[in-house]
């Protein structure tokens, strides 16, 4: 019996899912299901989020690797206190504007978005560590077993996975070049391991990635301690003089993750949580701020989408004008979640679209994944390879696929998010978390570059606003804002939104996929502990229960 497993004539329907005993939520279901296997061992939520970000490097590379960065919100129950973990990587020592520009004339002025360059020190491996030696019960080697095995033995491709890595191999195909490119395709698309010599993906396909098995056992072994320290980062440092990479030894031997205070609003009695600068979840927040100024009753009504993306594109304005390492912002971060600030932006929102610059506050290729246990503990955790699959650099014999975060510096020393040595850049990652007075709701998350902070806004709303449960939040048809008046919409959207937006000055374009829209997750906890989650609709998630 044959069949096209991407092939969806019809509309799919999902309904929330409930457990009282653990629950899971990722992007594929081999990783949702590691991170069950934990908690059936007797790991708790932490446990549970570290197994399910290990597997997903070896099941989904499309989005993540072993060279990722990584963020997350922890509500701890034993502490009764929700954490912030920043596990994103600094620039090389050696990058500096002056350097980067003399050896990239080319670039025209930019940051390459692949090969060396663009590689800041990977961060993910230090947030399982750190996650594990705080909170988890289980050891290393308990969490990585189940990604060992998904590398070992393989797993079946997913459908919506399948059609992204084609998209990017043939990406790859005509615009990597060179020896320092060879080993992701040695990893990933034609080579020993791939029996049709990788001319194309199949839903189905078993996927083996024995050289990511090998480097998992080591980083269990070493409790991560070889990937910052050891031989791993020998090979990255090798690897990189070889290609007249920056990143050096001493770079990844520096590197501690730091823990921090999340960063909140309050929206509509609720307080909507985020990691706080490097991270764009500030823009979530910033957006929020403003629309708490307005009222909303009906989801599909063409002033919801009109003030939802005008108040998006305020904050973006602020955002990337502002955002960078805490310490070289202009102002304190927290001023531009001033109550009074949201207020005088959202008076700027008028009945047609325009384009905003950023204001002054008054003084004073990513994936995703949720999880909770029976114990009141819940994670929300990002981990990204950035542009699909990172710069397109891997270590040889390591499988470990470096991230290109550092695309996002700028070159021009006028900007706040210029690049200097060990400087941390502008970052898209966010994991999101709900609460009310003092009391945890849950995390949530949607993934995918600067669509982040839009999914937040928007699955924020559908729930608080439009009252939907976490499955239809997600479900929703979404918006995606690019750029000036620019605003993509998916083809569910109702024709009549669509023409009003026009009407009103909107540049309004059709997505032909679900593809730009990004990848989300959420899990509720319900009043008696009874937990309420919901997963992707666009994409292979899955929910694992226990």
């Amino acid at each position: 019996m044959m069949f096209d497993a991407a092939y969806l004539k019809y509309p799919s329907a999902r309904y929330p899912l409930f457990a009282d005993g653990g629950m899971v939520n990722a992007s594929t279901p081999q990783a949702s299901a590691a991170g069950i296997e934990v908690l059936r061992k007797g790991g708790n939520a932490m446990d549970a989020a570290v197994a399910a970000a290990a597997a997903l490097t070896v099941v989904e590379p499309t989005a993540n690797g072993l060279g990722s960065d990584a963020f997350a919100l922890i509500w701890s129950e034993k502490d009764h206190k929700l954490f912030g973990l920043n596990a994103s990587g600094y620039a090389p020592a050696l990058a500096t504007g002056e350097r980067i520009l003399a050896d990239h004339r080319d670039e025209k002025g930019k940051m390459p978005a692949h090969g060396w360059t663009p590689v800041t020190v990977p961060g993910a491996v230090s947030a399982w560590s750190a996650i594990r030696r705080r909170f988890a019960s289980l050891s290393m080697k308990d969490l990585l077993a189940p990604a060992i095995r998904y590398a070992t033995e393989g797993y079946p491709l997913g459908a919506a996975q399948a059609g992204v890595w084609n998209r990017v191999g043939r990406e790859y195909k005509k615009t990597l070049k060179g020896p320092q490119f060879e080993e992701w395709f040695n990893v990933f698309w034609t080579g020993e391991e791939w029996g049709r010599n990788g001319e194309k993906r199949y839903p189905g396909e078993r996927i083996r990635l024995p050289l990511h098995a090998q480097t998992l056992a080591e980083i269990a072994e070493t409790d991560g301690a070889s990937f910052y320290r050891g031989r791993l980062a020998q090979r990255i440092d090798a690897q990189s003089r070889k290609f007249g990479g920056l990143l050096r030894r001493d770079d990844l031997e520096q590197f501690i993750p730091e823990w921090v205070e999340p960063v909140s609003v309050r929206y509509r009695g609720y307080d909507v949580c985020e990691i706080p600068p490097n991270g764009q979840g500030m823009v979530a927040l910033m957006a929020l701020n403003i629309l708490e100024n307005m009222n909303f009753s009906d989801k599909d009504h063409p002033l919801t989408y009109h003030r939802q993306l005008e108040a998006m594109k305020l904050a973006f304005a602020d955002g990337l004008h502002y955002i960078t390492e805490p310490g070289e912002m202009e102002l304190d971060y927290h001023r531009l979640l001033d109550p009074e600030y949201g207020s005088q932006r959202a008076h700027l929102i008028k009945e047609d679209a325009q384009i905003f610059m950023h204001g002054t506050p008054p003084g004073s290729g990513t994936v995703y994944l949720c999880c909770a246990d029976g114990q009141g503990n819940m994670v929300s955790y990002i981990q990204s390879n950035y542009m699909g699959f990172g710069s397109g650099i891997v270590v040889a014999g390591t499988g470990i696929a470096l991230q290109n975060r550092g695309h996002d510096f700028s070159l021009d020393p006028e900007k706040a998010n210029y690049i200097r040595p060990h400087k941390r850049t502008y970052h898209t990652i966010i994991p999101g978390f709900l609460m009310k007075d003092g009391e945890p709701v849950g995390p949530f998350g949607v993934m995918g570059g600067y669509m982040q902070p839009q999914g937040h806004v928007q699955t924020i709303m559908n729930r608080i606003d439009f009252h939907m449960n976490p499955q239809q939040a997600l479900d929703a048809p979404r918006w995606m804002w690019q750029k000036e008046k620019t605003v993509y919409l998916e083809k569910t959207v109702d024709a009549a939104i669509a023409k009003e937006l026009s009407r009103r000055g909107h540049d309004v374009k059709i997505a032909d996929g679900p593809g730009m829209f990004g990848k989300g997750q959420i899990i509720q906890r319900m009043p008696d502990g009874v937990l309420c989650g919901g997963t992707e609709p666009r994409y292979d998630s899955n929910i694992a229960l226990l």
